[in-house]
């Protein structure tokens, strides 16, 4: 008599579990569930930066046009401005569309990486990639809203570098993220992501 008491209470907490986790799944159906990996969406960051020519940006700047966003530093000595090469390529691949991106690099390297720096750095590669940079609290804000990671390491020389996440994070014009272009993917496929978010 107590085995079966036993067995029926079991039941009941189970069945009582699976209708509260059916409850919750058909109460979230429709919510969106942040992948902790992938960059948070345009609308939901809270980051401000400034530009290469002194302006305040926000997220909401980026936002009514694709967007292609990419995280270096002008000390960089091969990932950074070979990505931007790339970038300088891909928008010369789109010709006249290009125009319609917003293309911008945000620094790691807020202490070295001034306005006038990076004004100055993203001059070699093409007009229309801005540069963003910031305190290192308003830099480590806008890292965690694109889930990058960043570190300072110190060189032999007594100077230091910045090893930092690699990677082209794309965004449809109402804000919600696309696609990354990795470091390390084979760059035929760069352009058809890009021509996916414009179209």
């Amino acid at each position: 008599m107590r085995r079966r008491q036993i067995i029926l209470s079991l039941a009941g907490v189970a069945g009582a579990s699976a209708f509260m986790l059916g409850l919750g799944a058909w109460k979230t159906r429709n919510r969106a569930v942040p992948n902790p990996l992938l960059p948070l969406p345009l609308t939901s960051m809270d980051w401000r930066l400034t530009n290469h020519v002194g302006q305040e940006v926000t997220p909401a700047d980026l936002r009514g046009r694709p967007a292609m966003v990419f995280f270096g530093f002008t000390y960089c000595p091969d990932v950074c401005p070979t990505t931007l090469l790339d970038i300088a390529d891909w928008l010369e691949a789109l010709g006249s569309d290009a125009d319609r991106l917003t293309v911008a690099l945000i620094t790691v390297d807020p202490e070295r990486d001034t306005p006038d720096v990076l004004a100055d750095y993203i001059s070699n590669f093409d007009p229309r990639i801005i540069g963003l940079t910031g305190s290192m609290g308003e830099t480590a804000c806008a890292a965690a809203d694109f889930r990058i990671s960043f570190d300072k390491m110190p060189t032999v020389d007594g100077d230091y570098t910045i090893n930092h996440t690699a990677g082209v994070f794309l965004f449809y014009a109402n804000g919600r993220f696309a696609s990354i272009i990795d470091f390390h993917e084979d760059r035929r496929f760069a352009v058809p992501k890009l021509r996916r978010i414009l179209a």
